[in-house]
């Protein structure tokens, strides 16, 4: 499957683990308001004094303990589930923070956080995405890792500090592209919706507990209610326990396939099956294997690898099944001699490593019309590609861009016009919106940075978003109100400038508002036909010089999509006209966006050949589409 089916297919898991949710709070539900009867309707009556008279009298209370059970339950589970996903409402990152991860530095000494924080990055700008936050679980010696969030905008990316330490870095690189898979095809979000839901489930076995503990007293009492009160704290104990074991298989049931499919995508994403193997077998032999210490419960769904000894309902296949599947020839007898020849990597082996990775990084072209598969599933070429880009960057860029007190500065220095005029006007209306301090930032960088190259301004903001959504909320609104000043400060808005807006302004929302971020709707490129012309034709318009160029490529793309064909119509205010396009466009099918990015590439590549700023503009729309489009190549 590609990215498009992977997300459709997370939609359809969506509402079907709504709809057993809701069975099972129905069955809940039931369950505790027949205990209620039995346990104090009873009460309310002696069965022997029941006459005609007093039966509507019981049927009224009885009806009331009913109303009483049912709304309690539900408003209960409702009101827990409810407060969980709002505490989860900040993303990837408060999970992470949740089960104990210490933030990587922005320039780490240790190498083994150093090589993590490369092998992340490469992955991402391969990928098209912003990089995640990255988190270390310091207390946890065991080989496990986790991705968490609503979308890529605010995605965290976790390993314990047993994955730095045992693993190296092809096993490693295996391990990110693993969660990374998660992160693409849409588990992370259907993963933190579960922890909200199952957290009201859960409460009820808590009550339980609770009630028990604080009625001992009433064991003494001799009166009804008392007793009664004790056999209702047993049977909600009992009745949450049981809604917990139902989750935890419907949980299991979902997470076991999305495993193995992870698996299948890391090795599409290094071609390299020792990684991916190798990590599972170090988890096999691994004294902790890939237990933590803190409490997983909750997380345990979003693992690299089962981390409770719970073999019941099991959130994860067994580790020999998952190397068979990578490895059919692999045999359980083999983990013997591998644990005795397993050692300890050093410090230094892992620096080595690292060296050796840079040597061997190239660019490598690709063909343009495997964009497609390309989405979500970044092959070995872009990989490298991205290690070689990401090589070429100046240490002074890549430390402004890692850090939250220059990463700003540093896109608005990329935004700045080469005519000197124009130029001094933005630094103006910079020290205007964000301050002199800032201004003088982006003088410093101005005239000390080497030149930026066109094809490392993406990654630059790639590597930079981590930094700049931890700025204050309010510096955000203000820095977004400045780039658009300063891009219309010449009177046009070149291609980059308006990828670079769209970009940081997608990102920046989703991430200041995860739970509300969506990545897809219900709309259909028939009912979208306008917005989907106008498009085409920005495009069309952009790639090409020659205008009978222009209205065939134009024609092509509207041949690509099955749309009816008509005259080409070029919109006077092409950001305007894009803008809209894309904000209706996004509340298309995610099925139907991939008919759209394919004939979009059709589109460009009508005259075989792909420049920069037909790229530029490819990406600008795929990320306004919430569609990650892997890193391109106009060498293609």
């Amino acid at each position: 499957m590609n990215f498009f089916e992977h997300q459709d297919e997370a939609k359809r898991n969506t509402r079907k683990l709504v709809l057993l949710f809701i069975l099972a709070v129905i069955v809940i539900i039931i369950a505790i308001d027949g205990v209620l009867l039995i346990l104090f309707g009873n009460l309310l009556s002696d069965p022997q004094t029941v006459t005609p008279n007093t039966l509507g009298g019981l049927l009224v209370a009885n009806t009331t303990v009913l109303l009483f059970g049912t709304g309690g339950t539900g408003a209960a589970i409702g009101l827990a589930s409810l407060y969980r996903s709002a505490s989860l409402k900040d993303g990837g990152g408060s999970v992470a923070r949740q089960m104990g991860g210490v933030p990587v530095d922005t320039d780490p000494k240790d190498p083994l956080r150093q090589r993590l924080r490369n092998v992340v990055e490469e992955i991402a700008i391969a990928s098209g995405v912003p990089v995640p936050e990255i988190y270390i679980m310091e207390q946890e010696p065991g080989i496990n890792a986790f991705a968490a969030g609503y979308s890529p905008s605010d995605a965290a990316v976790a390993v314990t500090r047993g994955t730095l330490e045992s693993l190296n870095r092809e096993e490693l690189q295996g391990v990110i592209a693993h969660e990374f898979s998660h992160i693409f095809n849409g588990d992370m979000r259907l993963n933190i919706r579960l922890m909200g839901a199952l957290f009201g489930i859960l409460l009820l076995a808590i009550a339980g507990r609770r009630i028990l503990s604080g009625s001992r007293y009433s064991s003494r009492s001799r009166n009804n209610g008392g007793n009664a009160i004790i056999l209702f704290a047993v049977a909600l104990t009992a009745i949450g326990y049981i809604g917990l074991f139902f989750a935890r298989w419907i949980k299991a049931a979902v997470s076991r396939q999305r495993e193995y499919l992870a698996d299948a995508s890391a090795v599409q994403f290094t071609r390299n099956p020792q990684g991916i193997a190798g990590a599972l077998k170090k988890i096999a032999v691994h004294s902790n294997g890939a237990l933590l210490e803190k409490d997983s419960e909750e997380i345990g769904h979003m693992l690299f690898g089962q981390g409770s000894s719970a073999a019941m309902l099991a959130t994860h296949p067994p580790i020999v099944e998952r190397i068979q599947r990578i490895e059919p020839d692999f045999r359980e007898e083999a983990l013997v001699e591998i644990a005795k020849r397993l050692s300890r990597r050093t410090r230094k082996e892992a620096e080595q490593d690292e060296r050796e990775s840079k040597k061997s990084s190239k660019r490598t072209p690709f063909d343009p019309r495997n964009i497609i598969e390309g989405i979500g599933q970044p092959d070995w070429e872009r990989i490298v590609a991205a290690a070689a880009l990401a090589a070429t960057l100046p240490g002074g860029l890549l430390s402004a861009a890692r850090s939250t007190e220059w990463a700003p500065e540093l896109l608005l220095c990329v935004l700045l016009d080469d005519d000197e005029k124009i130029r001094d006007q933005q630094l103006f209306t910079i020290a205007k919106k964000l301050g002199a301090e800032s201004e003088a930032q982006v003088r410093y960088l101005l005239t000390s940075t080497l030149q930026i190259r066109p094809e490392q301004r993406l990654p630059l903001l790639e590597i930079a978003f981590p930094a700049l959504k931890r700025r204050p909320e309010a510096f955000i609104h203000r820095m977004l109100e400045t780039v658009t000043d300063i891009i219309h400060q010449d009177g046009k808005i070149e291609v980059f400038e308006f990828l670079l807006a769209k970009v940081i302004s997608l990102h920046l929302t989703d991430a200041m508002n995860p739970s509300q971020s969506r990545t897809s709707g219900n709309q259909t490129l028939v009912a979208q036909a306008q917005p989907v012309r106008d498009v085409i034709a920005i495009l069309a318009d952009h790639g090409h010089r020659d205008i009978e160029m222009v209205k065939r490529s134009y024609q092509m793309g509207l041949q690509s999509v099955g749309l009816e064909l008509s005259p080409l119509q070029l919109p006077n205010d092409w950001p305007s006209a894009l803008d809209n396009a894309l904000a209706n466009l996004d509340l298309l099918k995610i099925t139907e966006k991939e008919r759209l990015i394919g004939a979009l590439v059709e589109t460009i590549l009508t005259d075989a050949h792909i420049d920069t700023q037909e790229l530029e503009l490819l990406r600008a729309i795929g990320s306004a589409l919430h569609v990650p489009l892997p890193l391109l190549s106009n060498n293609a």
